[in-house]
């Protein structure tokens, strides 16, 4: 069904972490691959692949490559490729995506997009 590649997103090289005890007030920007396990408030955006983890809390917009998300988020989502939502998943917020697998067990609150293809996000981003 599912490219091995496109099932799972690439974390070998991740440039940032967001550990357990950070909280973050603001937008945050990246280039690379993050990984959150703490919080977040405002936005979160990210040309790399993105991971939540299960304890992380986000209240922002969150633009990325491809990401798994486990924990809560309680905003807009953007992924431009491949989006894991994992069965501790709690998003309440809409959700526009490429491709994507829901786990039993999450918790969606919020309308979902299938995008057509990488041309329909270059257009939406003019």
């Amino acid at each position: 069904m599912f490219s091995k590649q496109e099932q799972k997103a690439d974390f070998k090289e991740v440039e940032t972490i967001i550990g357990p005890s950070v909280k973050i007030k603001g937008d945050f920007h990246g280039t690379n691959n993050i990984i959150v396990e703490g919080v977040v408030d405002g936005s979160l955006k990210t040309s790399g692949n993105l991971r939540i983890s299960d304890k992380a809390k986000i209240t922002a917009n969150v633009e990325a490559k491809d990401a798994k998300i486990s924990g809560e988020v309680k905003g807009n989502i953007k992924i431009r490729g491949y989006l894991e939502i994992t069965a501790l998943a709690k998003i309440f917020g809409d959700i526009e995506v490429l491709s994507l697998s829901i786990e039993r067990g999450a918790i969606i609150n919020g309308k979902c997009t299938m995008l057509v293809s990488g041309e329909e996000i270059k257009k939406q981003q003019k």
